[in-house]
């Protein structure tokens, strides 16, 4: 599991104002990623805290282009299942370049919790729910929330 070695975040944000966006297909993985992501924010004390739901990982770039102006950090939540075609390279490198150029651009943390999966167990894997090794949704919060905190102390 790619979790050996992750730091603990924890990080006190109240006054933030954060979007999850979060794709659709998948719904059982996406509703674990969606619940620590919401978790993780609760953590940290945000309250408000927006969900956008868009069709697919590829649109959550777009989606969090067009939110950046009015949220301190995004949390993009997605899940690609690996197939027998070149899509799953595409619509990963799509998101992941998108992604960073929102971030780039705005300059508004974006926490990545896109996974990115050879099968679906692996997805489950890594879901945050009950039996999952990790919880990618509550780890993407926490670290956009957690850059936001830290852009902040810079005096």
């Amino acid at each position: 599991m790619s979790g050996a070695g992750a730091p603990t975040i924890t990080v006190s944000t109240p006054d933030l104002k954060v979007a999850i966006v979060a794709a659709s297909w998948h719904t059982t993985v996406m509703d674990g990623l969606i619940d620590g992501a919401q978790r993780g924010l609760a953590e940290a004390g945000v309250t408000d805290v927006t969900l956008v739901r868009v069709p697919g990982t590829f649109e959550l770039p777009g989606a969090c282009s067009a939110l950046a102006d009015r949220f301190d950090a995004l949390v993009a939540l997605g899940v690609v299942i690996r197939g027998g075609t070149p899509h799953f390279d595409y619509v990963c490198q799509g998101a992941t370049i998108g992604l960073t150029d929102v971030t780039v651009r705005t300059g508004k943390p974006v926490g990545f919790g896109v996974l990115t999966c050879d099968d679906e167990q692996q997805a489950l894997d890594r879901a945050g729910l009950p039996g999952s090794a990790e919880d990618k949704g509550h780890e993407a919060a926490t670290a956009a929330v957690a850059t936001v905190a830290a852009l902040r102390a810079i005096p």
